[in-house]
């Protein structure tokens, strides 16, 4: 595992390693940004992407936010897999409803559209779950600041005062996911945002 700074040298040599590693979703390569609410994935999957087209890679980005409810944290797994991880490995798109959070209520959103990629992003609290270690290409973990301060990322990010509660109930859930699943060990990268 190589310990790092989440900026764009890091973020090109995560694509590089890719593209140099065999394909785990049929012809597809998967790069996973996984880690704690406020640790910077976002940011960082944001970068990577970018990298990549800018390399002239064919890359999309599928964040598990997309997902996930407060009631649901990880356990919509099967939507992901079933409307974009399987088609894509058959070299067919994918297709999933966002979840959307109008005035903080989660509701069917938006269709997504995900065409067959050169690389895929997956972004999120648990995108680099166990079940699919063997699939990942690069697994990236974000370390991120203390709890506090991802709290507190959480809370300007997420709606404010009132989603407070939430995020702290979250947080807490969190932190048993990952010492359960163990994503952390099996990462290829650990990066540090540096904020």
């Amino acid at each position: 595992m190589r310990r790092s700074r989440a900026d764009g040298a890091t973020a090109d040599q995560v694509v590089r390693e890719a593209l140099r590693g065999p394909p785990g979703l049929g012809a597809v390569r998967l790069i996973t940004v996984d880690g704690p609410s406020g640790a910077g994935k976002s940011t960082f999957a944001d970068l990577v992407l970018a990298r990549a087209r800018a390399a002239g890679v064919d890359a999309r980005l599928v964040r598990t936010d997309d997902f996930a409810t407060w009631e649901q944290p990880v356990q919509w797994w099967p939507r992901l897999n079933t409307g974009v991880l399987e088609p894509l490995s058959r070299g067919v798109p994918g297709r999933y409803r966002r979840v959307e959070w109008p005035d903080g209520v989660p509701v069917d959103g938006a269709v997504v559209e995900v065409a067959v990629p050169e690389v895929l992003v997956l972004e999120g609290v648990s995108s680099g779950r166990r079940s699919i270690a063997d699939r990942i290409g690069v697994a990236v973990w974000m370390r991120g600041p203390d709890p506090a301060t991802r709290l507190e990322r959480a809370v300007a990010r997420d709606g404010g005062e009132a989603a407070r509660a939430e995020l702290v109930r979250w947080q807490e859930f969190e932190r048993d996911w990952f010492e359960s699943d163990r994503a952390s060990e099996r990462a290829h990268f650990s990066l540090h945002s540096g904020e």
